[in-house]
């Protein structure tokens, strides 16, 4: 009889999207041992074209949606289901029971954690009350304005939304007109400290099966665009994975994420987490950090033994537009 960890095990993506690199990465590790599902809201995501099948879904705050996931889950004999995109990641974890009871791992992190990711005030309280260097950060104009007169932050600021993601409506503001003009025609803003210094990005897994950090990658980020990484080059600080390491163990991350950092006079300040594979991951892919295998490796039952910095430093990554010609 065929033992439960070696059967076959087969992957739900969803929300892919343009993510063409990351379901071709997963097909190439399991290839031959189960196979790649994706799903998007449109026929016109071509990261879709990349997997073994898809299925075209509504918009995740439709009714209904979930149990379609379910539905295509136990069509497909899904084992673990991932997303791509930051509000789903909160609707898996938040229905983590309903998947583990059809025999589905969600790869991800508890609800919790993935609500502190998109509530950047969240993020913020937490990072300042356990110690970490982070932007400093407001709802409270009125307390904004008074560190302002007391030079405890300066402008430049970002005003962007407590709750969002991909950089989207986020300004760069000089002065407090425009600060005030943005908070009388936009509900759910804070204002946010400019770090000016180095940004930094780490890809990270977090074994599912022992709990601990066993793969980081960081790179300098030289050139960004729609707030993903265009440009970059990969670097190594054993300060940083000791820093990093602390943060995943402290909160409680697992599986993949991405954490955004900013070096700025020799000190280490965390921005920011997607609890996600980021769209730089796949610098990370070519250097050697595979972690589709580490994911099917926790499918299958087994640890993943620690692999910290186990790439090579100065690989540049430079992402170019590539298409998908279809006849729909």
């Amino acid at each position: 009889m065929e033992s439960k960890s070696h059967r076959q095990k087969n992957m739900l993506l969803l929300s892919v999207g343009t993510r063409n690199k990351v379901v071709q990465y997963f097909k190439r590790t399991f290839a031959g041992k189960g196979n790649v599902i994706t799903t998007d809201m449109t026929e016109l995501a071509p990261a879709i074209y990349e997997s073994d099948r898809h299925y075209k879904v509504p918009r995740i705050t439709e009714s209904g949606y979930l149990e379609l996931i379910l539905d295509i889950c136990k069509k497909e004999n899904i084992s673990g289901v991932l997303s791509l995109i930051d509000p789903e990641l909160s609707l898996l974890a938040e229905n983590e029971e309903w998947f583990r009871g059809i025999g589905v791992t969600v790869i991800g992190s508890s609800y919790e954690l993935c609500e502190r990711a998109l509530d950047k005030m969240q993020m913020f309280t937490w990072l300042k009350e356990h110690g970490y260097n982070c932007a400093r950060s407001y709802v409270d104009l009125k307390e904004f304005y008074s560190d302002l007169d007391a030079g405890l932050i300066s402008f430049p600021v970002f005003v962007k939304p407590v709750r969002g993601s991909a950089s989207i409506a986020i300004s760069k503001v000089y002065d407090k007109e425009t600060v005030e003009l943005l908070f009388a025609h936009n509900d759910n803003l804070m204002v946010q400290e400019f770090l000016n210094g180095q940004e930094i990005g780490a890809d990270c897994y977090i074994d599912l099966v022992s709990g601990e950090a066993v793969s980081i990658f960081t790179k300098k980020k030289i050139l960004m665009r729609a707030g993903e990484t265009d440009k970059a080059v990969s670097f190594k600080d054993e300060r940083l994975f000791q820093l990093i390491e602390s943060f995943i163990k402290e909160s409680g991350w697992r599986g993949q994420i991405d954490i955004d950092i900013f070096e700025i006079g020799g000190k280490y300040y965390i921005s920011e987490v997607n609890p996600r594979f980021g769209g730089g991951y796949p610098h990370a892919y070519e250097c050697g950090c595979d972690h589709m295998s580490l994911i099917l490796n926790n499918l299958n039952g087994i640890a993943n033994e620690r692999h910290i910095g186990s790439y090579e430093e100065g690989i540049n990554m430079m992402k170019y537009n590539e298409v998908c010609i279809k006849r729909l």
